[in-house]
């Protein structure tokens, strides 16, 4: 399967903190917005999100149909089609999408060890 660009998304309890944490790491804002309580931070082909208040736990995100600098990947595995098949493998998921809509979409699935896996198409 061809699941796009990944990251860690992280629950924070300060954003500025956290922020200039992951800047002394190297990291530097990508994407998001402080006001709203979110950043996406880039350090070479890793991301971090980093989400305040958002949820309560750490996830690894997939971005179907994109790479890890935003830009749109002409082939890639459609989100309903990631989900079709693991569904086939019989890995349950939190949600369904509906296979007959198209676009953004997303879903979630947890792991053997309850570590949550959020798949999250932008396009």
């Amino acid at each position: 399967m061809k699941l796009g660009a990944f990251s860690i998304s992280l629950s924070v309890k300060d954003i500025n903190i956290s922020k200039e944490f992951y800047e002394n790491l190297g990291f530097k804002i990508f994407a998001g917005d402080i006001e709203k309580k979110y950043l996406i931070m880039k350090n070479e082909n890793a991301l971090i999100g980093l989400f305040q208040g958002m949820f309560d736990n750490n996830f690894l995100t997939f971005n179907p149909g994109w790479d890890e600098n935003a830009n749109e990947m002409e082939d890639f595995d459609d989100v309903r089609e990631i989900q079709k098949k693991l569904i086939n493998t019989g890995i349950n998921t939190s949600n369904k999408i509906d296979p007959k809509t198209t676009g953004p979409a997303n879903f979630m699935i947890t792991d053997p060890d309850g570590n949550v896996i959020l798949f999250d198409q932008h396009r």
